[in-house]
């Protein structure tokens, strides 16, 4: 099957990861509509990549060759200690096969292996989609989108990879909405360069630290930078007054605009539960470069419908627990440029996309539901574990997926 009119809805790591494959796959036209203006490569949040995950995603091309990354290997789980000292009490050290990403960086280089014939609109919100008339059964009929300027734009194909607020997934399942998980992350990095300045801690650079406490856990790596290395972390935990954040709706607060409360409970969780040593290394964060994220997640039934086709945090809402958002979106990608390449009609893409992506972003979404509850809801007596219960404990959560980060998409 060739040619088309695509448009992608969302710009970031999913849509140039889909724009690329539609154009690998045989498409006439694909364009991209992002409704931001600024520079998403501006985003300093860290991720993590499986080794496994990533050597299959550079196979298929869904993962282009010089992105900067910083090699991780074990990861190590701390409790506070004070007889042990400054740094906590480490219980337990599992194997950790990823590599850390700037979330800019990763993106700035999916951006600039996107080719050339793709056009990227900056500023072109979308309003609506209209799935066409083989949302009904009909073999025929494209998509519309309404943008917010009131234009209508026919399309062969939309791909809504649009994130956790997607206006394409209303449009495919309007009765699914992403649920609060009860529970939020505060996320900030730093310059690794000022590390020093909290004293002497046993760290080394391919070591992630994952700090536990009653009701939460904070994780804590380093990553590349624009400018030199970073230390970026994630605290998850439960505020002690809930009933500040809007938890009616899927909303974060961005850097610079974290509330005074907020900033005083994340103060409080690290004078009174962290070791002094990690408490000193977040504390080392300009208040910029903090944010405040409620956790939702959503396992949607379907991912597509009529000329309509879901990717990444669009087609499944995940908990940052299992440490496979990104690799999921350049997954979905890559099934979908396979589907493409193997149909014979738009009909047959779009179910091939769905029987091979549906099911897997449902599993990430349930495993990440099981770690959630052990590591935030319902946490156990940490400073009570060692080696093997820890292993146990961690098993359980797992449930027979073979780790975090995303299964391979071949047996």
């Amino acid at each position: 099957m060739r040619g088309g009119r695509v448009a992608v809805v969302g710009g970031s790591i999913a849509g140039c990861a889909f724009a690329s494959a539609a154009v690998r796959a045989g498409a006439e036209e694909v364009t991209v509509l992002e409704r931001t203006r600024g520079r998403l490569a501006d985003r300093g949040v860290g991720l993590c990549v499986h080794d496994d995950r990533a050597a299959e995603l550079a196979a298929t091309g869904a993962l282009p060759a010089g992105i900067p990354a910083h090699p991780l290997a074990r990861r190590r789980w701390l409790v506070r200690d004070d007889a042990t000292g400054p740094a906590g009490r480490a219980f337990w050290e599992q194997p950790f096969p990823f590599h850390s990403y700037h979330w800019g960086l990763l993106w700035r280089g999916l951006r600039g292996a996107t080719p050339r014939s793709v056009v990227y609109r900056q500023g072109a919100a979308v309003a609506g989609v209209a799935a066409g008339p083989a949302a009904s059964g009909a073999s025929g009929g494209q998509a519309e989108l309404r943008l917010a300027d009131g234009t209508v734009e026919p399309y062969d194909l939309v791909v809504g990879a649009d994130g956790y607020r997607s206006v394409v997934r209303e449009a495919v399942c309007p009765d699914r909405l992403p649920q609060y998980a009860g529970y939020v992350c505060w996320r900030g990095n730093l310059d690794a360069a000022r590390l020093p300045a909290a004293g002497a801690g046993d760290w080394p650079s391919d070591t992630v630290a994952t700090v536990c406490f009653p009701g939460g856990s904070c994780v804590v790596y380093r990553i590349p930078g624009p400018d030199g290395p970073r230390v970026n972390w994630v605290l998850y935990a439960t505020p002690p007054q809930a009933g500040r954040l809007p938890y009616d709706d899927p909303t974060s607060f961005p850097p610079g605009r974290v509330t005074e409360q907020l900033t005083a409970d994340l103060h409080e969780i690290l004078d009174r539960r962290f070791p002094p040593y990690w408490a000193r290394v977040l504390g080392l964060t300009d208040p910029r470069d903090v944010h405040v994220q409620p956790l939702y997640d959503l396992a949607a039934d379907r991912i597509t419908a009529g000329r309509l086709l879901l990717a990444g945090d669009a087609a499944s809402v995940v908990r940052p627990h299992n440490t496979s958002g990104a690799a999921k979106a350049l997954q979905d990608a890559t099934a979908f440029e396979a589907a493409w390449r193997a149909a014979g009609s738009w009909a047959e893409l779009l179910s091939a996309y769905q029987a091979s992506r549906g099911a897997a972003g449902r599993e990430l979404v349930a495993l990440a539901r099981r770690l959630g509850r052990a590591q935030v809801e319902e946490t156990p007596a940490w400073a009570d574990m060692d080696v093997r219960a820890a292993g146990a404990w961690w098993q359980a959560q797992l449930a027979g997926a073979a780790d975090i980060g995303g299964r391979a998409m071949t047996p």
